[in-house]
């Protein structure tokens, strides 16, 4: 045997004798897990999955071009904006993104649709869009999530946000 491999072999047996699989086994799961809670959480992202969106122009309507992946309370309605929290919520970290087409100028646009957490539920303006929705066990492609459950907060639902970020592609 050569020096490196006396060394290895007895490195692994003093290693084997101090330590258990099971052990060993604990460590791992406690690292990976570890690693994944570090891991920024992403939006998740939906382009293409939904239709043309209807040619409405006012942002207190469901039929504004913005909402084609709508699901909850409009934050408009609520006292705050398109891209805004109201005063007392903060925005999920967790996000669904859908394609919407704007009528005003026939692009297509990426819209980030984010739920403002912290107060019970808005009660206004109630938008129901489901076009593109698949079942709930995909969730990456279903707008009835509670996304405020990924918040280390308050994980209360309170109305929904529509930015604009971006063009697909």
């Amino acid at each position: 045997m050569s020096l490196f491999d006396d060394i290895v072999q007895r490195g692994t047996r003093l290693l084997a004798d101090r330590t258990s699989r099971r052990g060993m086994l604990g460590r791992v799961g406690r690292t990976l897990a570890g690693a994944v809670a570090a891991y920024p959480v992403l939006p998740v992202d939906r382009v293409a999955r939904f239709a043309q969106a209807a040619t409405g122009t006012d942002r207190m309507e469901c039929d504004y071009w913005r909402y084609c992946a709508f699901d909850g309370f409009l934050c408009s309605c609520c006292g705050g904006s398109l891209s805004a929290c109201p005063p007392g919520t903060d925005v999920s970290v967790v996000t669904w993104i859908g394609t919407c087409s704007n009528p005003g100028d026939g692009k297509n646009y990426l819209i980030q649709y984010s739920d403002c957490c912290g107060k019970s539920t808005c009660g206004r303006c109630a938008c129901n869009l489901n076009e593109g929705e698949r079942p709930a066990y995909r969730m990456n492609v279903h707008n009835d999530i509670n996304w405020c459950m990924a918040n280390s907060g308050s994980h209360m639902y309170h109305c929904t946000l529509a930015a604009v970020v971006g063009l697909p592609g």
